[in-house]
């Protein structure tokens, strides 16, 4: 597969990459079991960039993901992030709490450096500078390697680059979400790259979607706007029409998504994640379909400006600053 540089201090992996979050929390119960396995044909197929977080079980996640890469540790770009707490998602980036986290998690994913960290979520009561004058510490301690930022704004982002180089930003980006999109000159203007969190809309461009009420409590999409009476149906519409266009390619409408994600640039990189190995088969594949531009104008006639339906509702949406 296709490795593609993020950044300008050397950091580089494959298109597509495994994003681990859904192995531990927010689609339902957790499985341990599926994970690691979609973990391990991952790497089977050349994925490189595995990302995991603190947030994520509270440790629990990078557990999972340690053991899972730890046959095959040096072949991949290992990520996590710093700067939430428990229980209530508050945020912390005091220097003294970012190291705290750093070393919890090396022994947790049974590693001796961090290839990629990033700032979770931006903690407005701790000055950018001395987030970012922290992990330059831990990079020249030989802790971390890269650091990344995640729903960051542009100022922040300008600030933090100032002090230590920013290698990627980490935002949720995909046919359903693109106000990330105003970022893009920013970042390219400063050499940092991006990764794509939730590229299939968090399951729904997988044309798998059921309406809210069927999912469990404990799954963020019983919640989540798109899939609430009246967008979701609008959703279920476009989705349909975007499988018609995958169709054509021999395609599925996930493969489809993950290439137009691609397509935007060659700077970015997406990070879909699954518990299933066929899934995971299937994901991987999107990095070869090639998009044409008469493809990405019917795409943009499906969906112009995304979906329906806000990603977060107002209370929850994460603040660029």
């Amino acid at each position: 597969m296709q490795e593609r540089t993020l950044g300008s201090q050397g950091l580089s992996a494959t298109a597509i990459g495994y994003g681990s979050m859904g192995i531990s929390i927010a689609y339902g119960d957790a499985d341990p079991a599926g994970g690691t396995a979609a973990i391990r044909r991952a790497h089977e197929l050349g994925v490189t960039m595995f990302d995991t977080a603190e947030m994520y079980g509270w440790g629990e996640n990078e557990r999972i993901v340690g053991a899972a890469v730890k046959d095959f540790r040096d072949e991949i770009v290992l990520a996590t992030k710093f700067g939430f707490t428990a229980p209530n998602l508050g945020v912390d980036s005091r220097p003294e709490h970012i190291r705290e986290v750093v070393d919890n998690s090396l022994r947790n994913l049974q590693t001796d450096c961090i290839d990629l960290l990033y700032q979770h979520r931006v903690d407005p009561a701790v000055p950018i500078e001395d987030v970012a004058g922290t992990v330059q510490e831990l990079i020249d301690a030989g802790k971390v390697k890269y650091f990344g930022m995640s729903e960051a704004g542009e100022q922040t982002i300008r600030a933090a680059h100032a002090v230590q180089p920013v290698s990627v930003l980490q935002t949720e980006y995909s046919l359903f979400e693109r106000d990330v999109e105003q970022l893009f000159p920013t970042l390219r203007e400063l050499g940092i790259g991006f990764v794509a969190y939730s590229p299939l809309g968090r399951g729904f461009l997988t044309g798998q979607a059921r309406p809210a009420d069927q999912y469990a409590a404990n799954d963020m999409r019983h919640r989540d706007l798109r899939w609430q009476p009246g967008n979701f149906e609008k959703n279920v519409a476009a989705t349909e029409q975007l499988a018609e266009l995958a169709g054509t390619k021999d395609a599925t409408v996930a493969q489809l998504a993950l290439a137009w994600v691609l397509a935007q640039g060659e700077d970015i990189i997406a990070i879909p994640g699954t518990r299933s190995p066929a899934r995971v088969e299937e994901n991987v594949a999107a990095a070869d379909l090639v998009l044409t531009a008469d493809d990405l104008a019917r795409i943009a006639e499906i969906l112009p400006t995304g979906s329906f339906g806000a990603r977060y509702d107002e209370g929850r949406l994460p603040v660029w600053r």
